[in-house]
């Protein structure tokens, strides 16, 4: 989808927990959501 929007060097990091203590944290972890850092570029 980025690449779509014309942003390029798309890199996708590993997944991370981004629910810890969170009111939702144990339909999370059934569910196994995780959130994943990018980083992309817009060139111009």
């Amino acid at each position: 989808m980025l690449k779509e929007v014309g942003f390029v060097e798309v890199k996708i990091g590993a997944p991370c927990d981004t629910f810890g203590e969170a009111k939702g944290e144990k339909k999370a972890r059934q569910f196994e959501v995780y959130g994943y850092p990018f980083f992309a570029r817009k060139p111009g």
